[in-house]
């Protein structure tokens, strides 16, 4: 049966890996289905959480090069359930990806999730598209009150995703992430300062 990811990952180096580890007769043998060539609401709801993932290109001399991308939340826009974009936004002007996906247009990306300890592995095709040709595609992906200047756009076409196991992710947490946890505890702290120093000044008062 399918399993979408592996069919392109699964190559015959895999394959071998997997027989020599004892694992070849488990996927060789994989009884189901496992859609990955749409994203289904739950993969949407987690791509549009996303600041930041990682994107891997190749060259043409075979080194992969990754690439940590990141921005607001909703960094990459669903446009429906085989598409997503993103803003190419002004670097440090090296352009290895760029010129990657110049020569191939496959990627692979890596979607953390280090709060609930999920992560999302995404098989692309990368479209590059200038955003003078398409206003409309230029006004998804805009970016307000960003300082952020957008070069182009990437229009990912999905081939497959997967989700890995949390196994070995180990939490971590944004900034604003700590302080919406930690308001609770802010407000008791600040609750019982006030308390104290009523209690203070009421000795003081009666110490008078």
């Amino acid at each position: 049966m399918s399993y979408g990811f592996l069919d392109i990952a699964s190559t015959p180096s895999v394959k071998a890996a997997q027989r020599a580890n004892g694992s070849g007769a488990m996927w060789a043998g994989f009884d189901g289905d496992r859609q990955s060539d749409r994203f289904g609401e739950a993969e949407m709801q987690f791509i549009a959480g996303r600041d930041s993932f990682y994107m891997a290109t190749v060259s043409e001399t075979g080194w992969p090069y990754v690439q940590h991308r990141g921005g607001p939340p909703g960094l990459l826009r669903v446009l429906d359930d085989r598409t997503l974009a993103l803003p190419d936004f002004r670097g440090n002007r090296q352009y290895i990806s760029v010129g990657n996906l110049a020569a191939d247009n496959r990627a692979a990306l890596i979607l953390m999730d280090y709060p609930h300890r999920r992560r999302l592995k995404i098989y692309a095709r990368i479209e590059m598209k200038e955003l003078a040709a398409d206003a409309e595609l230029a006004a998804k992906i805009a970016m307000p009150g960003s300082k952020a200047k957008i070069e182009r756009a990437f229009v990912l076409h999905l081939e497959a995703f997967d989700w890995n196991c949390p196994q070995h992710i180990t939490p971590r947490y944004t900034e604003a992430e700590l302080q919406q946890a930690l308001a609770p505890i802010k407000l008791r702290i600040e609750k019982l300062e006030a308390e104290n120093q009523s209690l203070r000044e009421q000795l003081a008062a009666k110490g008078n």
